[in-house]
């Protein structure tokens, strides 16, 4: 996996040696797609392959979550045949 970054204010970035001893600790980052509408019974049909409509446009913003914690939205984007996630808002 890799992460693109626009270069970054240097307020914005804190020093390296504040964040030494957590570097390397997993963590889970998950992106939220809503689908609404969605009910038990769509959940008991889908199989490999299926496809699963949104509703979300592509430019609609979806939460960015961090082990659970909301850190961003973010809109999906194609980049090549990679699809990708751009962070918009961090909160």
């Amino acid at each position: 996996m890799s992460v693109t970054t626009a270069a970054l204010p240097a307020a914005a970035v804190p020093p390296a040696e504040a964040w030494s001893s957590v570097l390397d600790l997993p963590c889970e980052l998950t992106v939220e797609v809503p689908v609404p509408g969605f009910k038990v019974r769509d959940l008991l049909y889908l199989a490999a392959e299926a496809v699963v409509e949104t509703g979300c446009k592509p430019s609609s913003h979806v939460p960015v979550r961090v082990n659970g914690q909301l850190i961003a939205m973010a809109e999906f984007e194609v980049i090549g045949e990679t699809l990708a996630v751009r962070l918009t808002e961090l909160t």
